[in-house]
C-alpha cells in the first residue's frame, strides 16, 4: 500500500466539494491512480515528473516518489 500525502490546498478543495457525485468521482479517480500510476498524462517543464488527470471541474496533479503518492 502506498502512503498518500495530500497538500493542504488539495485537502481544502476536496472538503469544499458540495456535490456528492463529484466527490465520489474524485475518490474513484484517486483509487484508479493508486492501482495504475501511469493513468494520468505526464506533465512537462516546471511540473516534469508529475502527472495529471481531469475530473471536471477539477484537475488532480500527482507524483509518486518512493512509496508515497503526493496529491496537489
Amino acid at each position: 500500500m502506498k502512503e498518500i500525502i495530500w497538500t493542504q490546498k488539495f485537502e481544502r478543495e476536496v472538503k469544499a466539494i458540495k456535490d456528492k457525485s463529484t466527490k465520489t468521482r474524485v475518490v474513484k479517480q484517486i483509487k484508479k491512480i493508486i492501482a495504475n500510476p501511469d493513468v494520468g498524462k505526464p506533465l512537462e517543464y516546471a511540473l516534469k515528473g508529475e502527472r495529471t488527470v481531469y475530473v471536471p471541474p477539477f484537475r488532480i496533479i500527482y507524483a509518486f516518489k518512493e512509496c508515497k503518492m503526493y496529491l496537489s
